[in-house]
């Protein structure tokens, strides 16, 4: 039998230059996943969960003219870079004799109506691998990126050990600077709203069209897993104005 912590020491050892922190959850701490978005049903012999990530540069939050611009362009830029790093994971994982799958950073994504879902969700996978934590704004923090990680994670068969789960509340005391600078109203008292949040943030080219065509609206999957792919980001406020966006980065996490 192959050394669970000789298993998790390899992957480590092959994502430590490939990006700036990972996480391992066991898998059987996904008991609340909603149904079909467990680890088991990407990898039927799912047993460990490792979530890793990738900043965008703190200072794309501080350009005066071209912020959006950057972070559209660093999001995609990591979102492809993550799928490529897992790629190289899981078939490192596979070499040893673990059936592994790789879950997209972004898309594809899965519809329920018209609210995208990930196949797993990255940020509660984030969460339950010790990555960081949520905070009051529906995002997960990182104790040194805050919430400018870029997420991607590898089911695999292969049992790690996993790490601690962080269980404090990562906002400042008293802290309300997101929600009094959300222009949507998303960040209410109530928590947050995502479906709010998306239709002032996230833009594309194509969804007009899209949701005003029958086959569009019928297809809706198919067609923003392609053609709406890369989506402009029209809004950031609250990562702009979060405190924890700021941090030193010196080190690794």
């Amino acid at each position: 039998m192959v050394d669970p912590q000789k298993l998790r020491q390899v992957a480590l050892a092959w994502l430590e230059d490939r990006v700036e922190a990972v996480g391992f959850a066991p898998a059987e701490r996904f008991v609340e996943a909603p149904a079909r978005h467990f680890p088991g049903d990407l990898c039927p012999q799912a047993a460990t969960v490792i979530v890793y990530g990738t900043p965008v540069p703190a200072a794309t939050l501080d350009s005066p003219l071209y912020g959006l611009h950057a972070l559209q362009r660093g999001y995609h830029s990591a979102y492809t870079y993550l799928d490529h790093v897992g790629l190289g994971l899981a078939n490192l994982l596979e070499r040893e004799g673990f059936p592994s799958l790789v879950v997209p950073s972004y898309a594809p994504l899965v519809f329920h109506g018209a609210e995208p879902w990930g196949i797993l969700s990255l940020k509660h996978a984030a969460v339950l691998a010790g990555l960081g934590a949520w905070g009051r704004n529906g995002l997960v923090f990182h104790p040194r990126y805050g919430s400018l990680l870029r997420l991607g994670a590898v089911v695999t068969a292969a049992t790690m050990p996993g790490d601690a789960v962080r269980e404090e509340d990562p906002c400042p005391p008293g802290c309300d600077a997101c929600r009094l600078a959300c222009p949507s109203g998303a960040l209410s008292e109530g928590g947050f709203q995502k479906m709010v949040c998306l239709g002032h943030s996230v833009k594309h080219g194509i969804y007009r069209h899209v949701l005003g065509d029958r086959y569009g609206r019928e297809n809706l999957e198919m067609v923003i897993n392609t053609t709406g792919y890369n989506y402009w980001i029209d809004c950031a406020e609250c990562l702009r104005v979060c405190p924890l966006n700021g941090r030193s980065r010196s080190g690794r996490g």
